[in-house]
């Protein structure tokens, strides 16, 4: 598993997958800050000294579903595309370290996006008292959708050669997992309503945006990580027997 990571994060610099997902990932973010953080801020400064990003951590839900699509795209489907997949299929090293090796890969790159919220907040805290744990709770929970996000277009990476294709159906799996809360709320019968509503990844994650952390959210977005990663190597173990 950790040469595969290795390989992985390495290419992620040497075709610049990397350098465009964290350049896209910062100016996002810093405009988001910029807007919902600095310019409104400037009055509760003043007024409350308090501060408060939790408009930003929201909006940032919205820039994962592009985003993590273009992170995740040829994780597989570049392998696939290349013929190389027959050498990783029949190397001496488990499916399952190798889905992990190349998981992990993309979630370093990301985290290393979602770090500079916390260098936002440092700098607001120059200015006025940070709510740490507030702050702490919302980076929690861009960690936990990211993740399951992460795992889901891996998954979506495996069914297909093309890179593009793996990036727009990535895209619309996020952004369908983003509209369940709204899917449920048209359906007339209460208790399916209630119950598609319960796998509803932006309600869950604006939780955290709250400031409140709930254990029962953070399971949520594990055992979805789960799921989709273990559904990534029967994909990939079918492919293998073929």
């Amino acid at each position: 598993m950790t040469a595969v990571f290795k390989r992985e994060l390495s290419s992620y610099f040497s075709s610049l997958i990397g350098y465009i997902f964290l350049a896209a990932f910062y100016l996002a973010s810093g405009v988001l800050f910029t807007i919902t953080s600095i310019t409104r801020s400037a009055t509760d400064n003043l007024l409350y000294l308090t501060t408060d990003m939790s408009s930003m951590f929201a909006i940032l839900f919205f820039v994962l579903l592009v985003l993590i699509p273009i992170l995740t795209m040829r994780t597989l489907s570049e392998d696939k595309r290349n013929k190389t997949d027959q050498l990783l299929l029949t190397a001496p090293i488990s499916l399952g370290a190798l889905v992990m090796g190349k998981f992990l890969a993309a979630v370093v790159i990301y985290s290393m996006g979602v770090g500079m919220t916390l260098v936002y907040a440092i700098v607001l805290s120059f200015f006025s008292e940070v709510a740490w744990l507030e702050v702490l709770g919302n980076v929690v929970g861009l960690l936990l959708v990211g993740v399951a996000f992460i795992s889901l277009g891996i998954f979506v990476s495996s069914l297909t050669e093309n890179q593009v294709i793996a990036a727009v159906g990535g895209f619309v799996s996020m952004a369908a997992l983003y509209l369940i809360s709204s899917i449920a709320a048209v359906i007339p019968i209460q208790w399916l309503s209630e119950l598609i509503g319960h796998l509803s990844f932006a309600d869950r994650y604006y939780t955290f945006t709250y400031g409140i952390f709930d254990f029962s959210n953070v399971l949520f977005f594990l055992s979805w990580m789960v799921v989709f990663l273990f559904l990534t190597i029967r994909v990939l173990e079918r492919r293998r027997w073929n």
